[in-house]
């Protein structure tokens, strides 16, 4: 919901052992962006099982002829829209949200660096991060990026989305 909340461009969801759809419940802004954008494309990732990798090699295959995708992750539910935007409109190659000092989703990326992106494993960009340090750009966020792992984390990242929802 975030991510249709920032209004940064069209959405592309890459589903995996199960199937989503977007909630009933969407806020007024988010079904703003489905007004200007289009709904959300759902794409499945046959792979899912082999790394995070996969699943954006599978987005980025339909993002063809894009300057650049703004990567999010679904178990991030406490990453804000502003944190999206500001991400997106980073001119650098390279764009990372940052919480504190810590580094996060989402992050921007040129089309120009898609090619040298890992086709399996959980590493994602971090590599490119890693190789290229003069290409990236730290934009600090509000928010967190916290991800839901274990059913502890379920409880915090509730409080977290009731005060965003308290907050609208």
């Amino acid at each position: 919901e975030a991510a249709l909340e920032s209004h940064v461009g069209p959405l592309v969801v890459v589903t995996g052992s199960t199937t989503i759809g977007l909630p009933a419940d969407l806020s007024p802004r988010a079904r703003e962006s489905i007004s200007s954008f289009g709904e959300p494309l759902f794409v499945h990732n046959p792979a899912w099982d082999d790394g995070m990798a996969t699943s954006l090699q599978v987005a980025l295959s339909v993002c063809d002829g894009a300057e650049s995708v703004v990567v999010g992750l679904a178990d991030q539910p406490c990453v804000t829209p502003e944190a999206w935007r500001a991400v997106a409109e980073s001119h650098s190659p390279i764009a990372v949200a940052t919480y504190g000092s810590r580094r996060g989703n989402p992050v921007r990326l040129h089309a120009a660096l898609w090619p040298n992106l890992p086709r399996t494993g959980d590493e994602g960009a971090r590599g490119l991060f890693r190789s290229h340090p003069e290409l990236v750009e730290e934009v600090a966020c509000s928010g967190s990026a916290l991800d839901v792992d274990t059913r502890d984390d379920i409880a915090l990242v509730e409080e977290c989305l009731a005060s965003r929802k308290r907050n609208r």
